[in-house]
């Protein structure tokens, strides 16, 4: 029968790769790791782990059950969670992900929310893009994802349940005022990861042409520091602009391309009472208008 601190003990294993690093986190020694697998491995009747050199891997049974495991090890850690949350939101921990430009604008405002209402909710923040943010959902190392897809997008995340909170407007970022995509047709590109890129091909493809991409970022700070310098232009979300926003940039909306903002959790309705009071806090967060301010007018 499989015991649930031996299977904490093969997520740790397979989190780090090695049982000394496993054992650190576990505050356990290697001998008493060492055990856990053994009697792990009694208890499956398969092979977990093998010796490579001075190492070990992960078979792929014990791979496989290693991800479930850190599901269930999740599961109970968020279970636990929601039972502390339940006795009148006197206390409770909610973990949340984000990406960099959501918990420099929206997330501080739910904290504070948070603070002045429900001082005993303990909110852990994660930076992660939406989709590693929804991998940690899935296997229960969160409670809430902050995500975001535009209108047209496929489904494919039936297994979550999404609580839009607003909607965030793409920008076109230059060195010009009231400057349009038609005028970028053959000027070079700033893109990002093959994410990000996947955007700036959708608007760029609305207006019949394929960017030149000659450069690649993902800092909104860097971004804007390059089209600044004349590298290039690009395009970047209201909430990335709210972050942070170079005076010497113009950002000129795109009118009918936008994303919309998202919570996401997991598991039947409803839920824990600490996660709606986080889940409400980000909706008071989420302002209507992301962008912040006229565009700025760049010196001569």
């Amino acid at each position: 029968m499989l015991n649930l601190v031996h299977l904490k003990v093969l997520a740790a294993v397979a989190r780090h790769g090695s049982v000394t690093e496993a054992a650190v986190e576990l505050h356990y020694s290697q001998p008493s790791v060492s055990h856990h697998l053994s009697r792990l491995e009694a208890a499956t009747g398969v092979k977990l782990v093998q010796r490579v050199g001075r190492g070990i891997r992960l078979t792929p049974e014990g791979r496989l059950l290693a991800n479930r495991a850190a599901e269930i090890v999740g599961r109970v850690d968020a279970a636990t969670n929601e039972l502390a949350a339940q006795v009148g939101l006197r206390s409770g921990r909610v973990r949340l992900s984000a990406n960099a430009s959501a918990l420099s604008t929206i997330v501080p405002q739910a904290v504070a929310a948070l603070a002045r209402d429900y001082p005993g909710i303990e909110l852990s923040l994660v930076e992660q893009h939406p989709v590693e943010g929804l991998q940690l959902l899935r296997h229960g190392d969160i409670d809430v994802a902050l995500v975001f897809r535009h209108a047209d997008a496929p489904a494919g995340d039936e297994e979550f349940r999404l609580t839009r909170l607003g909607d965030d407007p793409i920008y076109l970022v230059s060195r010009r005022p009231d400057d349009s995509l038609a005028n970028h047709r053959h000027s070079a590109w700033i893109g990002g990861c093959a994410r990000c890129q996947a955007e700036l091909l959708a608007v760029c493809a609305r207006e019949g042409f394929t960017p030149r991409i000659g450069s690649l970022s993902d800092d909104m700070v860097v971004v804007q520091s390059l089209v600044a310098a004349g590298v290039g232009v690009a395009t970047l979300p209201g909430l990335a602009l709210r972050a942070h926003r170079r005076p010497d940039i113009h950002a000129t909306e795109l009118a009918g391309f936008q994303r919309h903002i998202y919570a996401a959790t997991y598991g039947e309705p409803p839920d824990p009472p600490a996660v709606a009071a986080v889940l409400a806090a980000l909706a008071e967060a989420t302002a209507p208008a992301p962008a912040a301010g006229p565009p700025a007018t760049a010196s001569a």
